[in-house]
């Protein structure tokens, strides 16, 4: 049996650097990715594609660590950072985006994220691990967001 919980998270935030500097950072995925918390082990493999294993949760007898796969394709023209789910890797399919524009010398920020985790747990803890694992996602996130900032400098 397996849970699967769905993610839908999204960010707006201006950072007190250039846009240039935020898309060189956001665009280069192992220097992006060291600005979030957990992770254990970020993998190359090659066209764009990164495996993400974050740290393990629980106990030594129950643990769940989350793995997965995505596509990065990034365009300095349009500001865009874009992310796909590589299916057949891991226990979660996650995709999004970041939008970076200039605002008058700062950087304008949108982070959008989509994706399923599983969990092989019963289904009748559906109701009772969801909420867990959503919070937990969005507390990653969240420090992930706020790491960020602090290394642009700040927010506007």
């Amino acid at each position: 049996m397996a849970i699967t919980v769905d993610i839908d998270l999204g960010y707006e935030f201006t950072v007190k650097a250039s846009a240039k500097d935020v898309f060189d950072v956001l665009s280069d995925v192992p220097a992006s990715v060291s600005h979030f918390p957990k992770v254990d082990k970020l993998t190359d493999l090659g066209d764009g594609v990164y495996q993400w294993e974050m740290e393990k949760v629980g106990t030594a007898q129950v643990n769940i660590q989350t793995v997965y796969a995505s596509k990065y394709v990034s365009n300095r023209t349009k500001g865009t950072v874009d992310w796909t789910p590589v299916k057949g890797i891991g226990n979660a399919q996650v995709g999004g985006n970041w939008r970076i524009k200039d605002a008058k010398g700062h950087a304008a920020i949108t982070l959008t994220i989509q994706g399923q985790v599983t969990v092989p747990l019963p289904g009748l803890m559906k109701m009772v691990v969801a909420p867990v694992v959503e919070g937990e996602f969005e507390k990653l996130v969240e420090k992930y967001v706020d790491n960020l900032i602090a290394h642009f400098g700040g927010e506007v």
